[in-house]
């Protein structure tokens, strides 16, 4: 893992078509490479195979993006990802983090939920998909 780079947009940029729906898009994903967030990638043999996102600010991290190749979920990766933002965090001195996800997006309530966090709120219709609008759980977790 390493701090992403400017020149890393494109491949980061490919992996979030990969796996998301409706993925950030190119100038969202530029504009948290300035000061006042973390933004970290994932290497396998050279090449990006995930990335997180997260701001810090007030004794709270927010937990933006975290992402890891379709190919490559399950294996622990999106967990060792998760691990260094929240170090990250605390080095920071962030006392809490916090993170939003799709209702529907299983995989990642598990990762969570194993990783300490709770359920601590829902935003109704908050992301957008292929049938109108989906809701965003969201979740906390003391540092």
């Amino acid at each position: 893992m390493r701090p992403m780079q400017d020149n890393d947009i494109a491949e980061v940029m490919a992996l979030e078509l990969l796996a998301y729906e409706f993925p950030w898009s190119e100038e969202t994903m530029r504009s948290c490479l300035k000061p006042g967030y973390s933004c970290w990638v994932c290497l396998q043999e050279g090449r990006i195979i995930g990335h997180a996102i997260m701001s810090v600010a007030a004794g709270e991290a927010n937990i933006l993006n975290l992402c890891i190749h379709p190919d490559l979920q399950g294996r622990g990766l999106g967990r060792k990802l998760l691990e260094q933002m929240l170090a990250l965090a605390r080095q920071q001195q962030a006392d809490s983090a916090f993170l939003e996800l799709r209702r529907s997006n299983r995989t990642a309530s598990s990762l969570y939920d194993a990783m300490g966090f709770n359920e601590i709120g829902l935003r109704q219709n908050y992301y957008p998909a292929k049938k109108g609008r989906e809701d965003a759980i969201l979740m906390a977790k003391m540092l």
